[in-house]
């Protein structure tokens, strides 16, 4: 049945257009027209008709009929390696507490409610993190359909939560890494083709599916940049990656560039894929188990691929982070230094020794200085 509205827009002569109020369910709006005539009233009202048939509609609605729509959109036009971590929040942590629940009685506090949960079976910081990220992107959704008018503004993620630390390539592995290209295969040493894409994951910071994605067209050798357009995940879709700021451009160095260069040349060039097998392009699971057991053959620190964007953040976090952001494609809100970068061996005395420099700088009695550095 359709709704029926009981007021009529007003021409305010102050303002120079028609308003009218209405109201359901406890929610007031106010729709407006700048067109003078019946033909501004009529948009006026029109406004308003739509806006009450669609409140009307969305309320009394569940969780789980809601969220099942989402889900149905977001798998549109996201990949499964993003909406299948929505989809397991709703399986694991959702459905069972809040699922059958009418939409405008939830609150904030169902959602801590979860986190806490969550948290208390040990799940890390960054997981949570994840979690209230699904829940106020969820209810963005519910707004715009017109189910809620809940917004997430005191979400807690605990302070104790455990981080999970990433662990990095120390100067030691790193020399390996560059010195030598053998790995274990049947029990024989033979070269490992993809010791190139470690050194270059290492050198420039991309991520793991975004190393695999890259084409030589990608690459512009005369002007020395790298266009990142596309990565690879684990369930060997091609997307646009991980964010918005994913798409980038950077330039390369001696050192990147040089390893590009040895890489072709050592491998030939095979296929559209910088980095391939047999000209194929390599699937992350593929890349994960082959970095594995080169790691492993040469001695190198229990490190995953995506350890060593970590390495990469953690050797250059002396720079300024508003450099190394759009290099490694975080945003403008993005902690990069506070959660990617990790202490490298010796870096703790190099500190103290830039502290003495600073100290000497300013003691009037060098003597005095000597002295107590005795």
């Amino acid at each position: 049945m359709k709704m029926r509205r009981t007021t009529t827009a007003k021409w305010y002569t102050k303002y120079n257009r028609w308003q009218i109020n209405v109201q359901i369910h406890g929610e007031r709006k106010s729709f407006y027209s700048s067109i003078p005539g019946r033909n501004g009233q009529r948009e006026c009202h029109e406004k308003a008709d739509a806006w009450l048939e669609r409140t009307r509609g969305s309320q009394g609605r569940t969780v789980k009929s809601l969220y099942t729509e989402w889900m149905e959109e977001i798998k549109i036009y996201t990949g499964k390696g993003h909406w299948g971590k929505y989809e397991g929040f709703w399986r694991n942590w959702m459905r069972s507490r809040i699922g059958n629940f009418k939409m405008e009685n939830l609150t904030e506090q169902h959602f801590q409610d979860i986190i806490n949960a969550a948290f208390q079976k040990g799940l890390a910081k960054k997981t949570l993190s994840n979690m209230r990220g699904c829940f106020s992107t969820f209810l963005k959704y519910c707004r715009k359909s017109g189910a809620t008018a809940l917004l997430l503004e005191h979400i807690m993620i605990p302070r104790n939560a455990p981080v999970k630390e990433k662990k990095i390539l120390q100067p030691d592995d790193l020399n390996t890494l560059f010195r030598r290209d053998r790995t274990l295969f049947k029990n024989d040493e033979v070269y490992e083709p993809l010791v190139y894409a470690f050194r270059f994951q290492v050198v420039t910071g991309l991520r793991p599916g975004e190393l695999l994605g890259l084409k030589w067209r990608d690459i512009d050798f005369d002007k020395g940049i790298v266009s990142v357009k596309r990565s690879i995940n684990v369930d060997r879709e091609f997307t646009t990656g991980k964010n918005d700021n994913a798409v980038r451009n950077f330039a390369l160095n001696k050192l990147s560039r040089g390893t590009l260069l040895e890489n072709k040349k050592r491998n030939g060039g095979r296929g559209e894929y910088v980095f391939s097998l047999d000209g194929s392009w390599v699937r992350p699971s593929n890349y994960y188990k082959r970095w594995v057991k080169y790691r492993n053959y040469q001695g190198i620190g229990q490190t995953t691929p995506y350890g060593l964007r970590h390495t990469f953040i953690s050797v250059v976090k002396t720079l300024p982070e508003g450099l190394i952001r759009p290099l490694v494609g975080h945003s403008v809100n993005m902690d990069t230094y506070r959660v990617y970068g990790h202490e490298l061996t010796g870096e703790k005395h190099k500190t103290a020794d830039l502290v003495q420099l600073e100290f000497e700088k300013h003691f009037i009695d060098e003597n005095s200085v000597r002295a107590h550095s005795a």
